[in-house]
């Protein structure tokens, strides 16, 4: 499919599409970059990669495709390493979760006859690191397409037909599409997720260990979910601040009219509220969004 893929970043996600590239056979060769000396250390021990370089510009020269596997705060420094070695051509896509910024960081750098595509695969657990990689991380699960201005059609037809063959359902977005999108059904549940987490920890010591030891699903689930990588989430939450805090206003008021129904012991309030979102789980398991296997999304060891 292509010559030379580039992968810069091999944490979870850069490291889940070494192997899944490599295992579908996307490319006749396969060069990564991360500056971890460990990361580089345990895809070498492992064989999971022979070409792995600690010179950034070595890595995506001559490259066809140059996935950017790195958290949002560090493209800038990325680009600025890769920029001049970067051929004609060349396709540029990414992983990260917030488009609209990462968009004007790269436009900035005005590389010309490049084409930039943003990706985004809703994939991961709670894991990092290279240790964490797995080949099918992303089978059945959607990448987002969000090609730039002057991303030529053929280009966004071959990052789509890469995403598919290493499992993933596509859909193309606009980059503001996404963002508004991603802050309602994956960075609000994170904000909520921290401070459920925070709340239930900072309880006083003697109950510490009987909230750990009783913890239902629900806190179980929002403690897997707070455990995501700090430095990834640092950005996206800087990143999308403007869709953020727009839904967070809405549910800052919608807990504030459950809060009123509570004091007020208005059951008929609490029963509308609780009724009225109800059908959603239905349409979640209607548009393939779940499963019966226990641990949506993790890797079974």
């Amino acid at each position: 499919m292509f010559n030379k893929i580039s992968i810069i970043g091999c944490g979870l996600i850069g490291s889940s599409i070494l192997r899944a590239a490599s295992k579908k056979k996307a490319s006749k060769l396969i060069h990564v970059y991360d500056k971890s000396k460990d990361t580089a250390s345990f895809l070498k021990d492992k064989k999971i990669c022979e070409n792995v370089a600690n010179d950034i510009s070595s890595v995506v020269k001559d490259a066809d495709l140059i996935i950017i596997a790195s958290p949002l705060s560090s493209y800038k420094e990325i680009f600025l390493s890769i920029k001049d070695s970067i051929n004609k051509e060349t396709i540029i896509t990414d992983t990260g979760s917030v488009k609209k910024e990462a968009n004007k960081t790269i436009q900035g750098f005005n590389l010309k006859n490049v084409s930039w595509i943003g990706s985004h695969p809703i994939a991961g657990t709670e894991e990092s690191g290279p240790q964490a990689g797995f080949a099918e991380l992303f089978e059945n699960r959607w990448c987002i397409i969000s090609p730039g201005e002057n991303a030529k059609k053929d280009d966004v037809k071959k990052v789509k037909k890469f995403w598919e063959l290493i499992g993933s359902k596509t859909k193309i977005m606009s980059f503001e599409e996404h963002d508004q999108i991603l802050s309602l059904t994956s960075h609000l549940p994170h904000a909520i997720a921290y401070n459920v987490v925070r709340s239930a920890v900072k309880q006083e010591d003697k109950f510490k260990d009987e909230v750990i030891k009783y913890s239902a699903g629900g806190l179980r689930d929002f403690t897997r979910i707070a455990s995501s990588n700090p430095i990834m989430w640092r950005d996206i939450f800087i990143d999308n601040s403007e869709n953020i805090l727009k839904v967070l206003d809405s549910f800052t008021s919608n807990l504030e009219e459950m809060k009123k129904a509570i004091r007020e012991k208005n059951s008929n309030k609490l029963i509308e509220i609780f009724s009225s979102t109800k059908d959603i789980r239905k349409e979640i398991v209607k548009a393939g969004q779940e499963t019966d296997e226990p641990d949506f999304g993790r890797k079974k060891i």
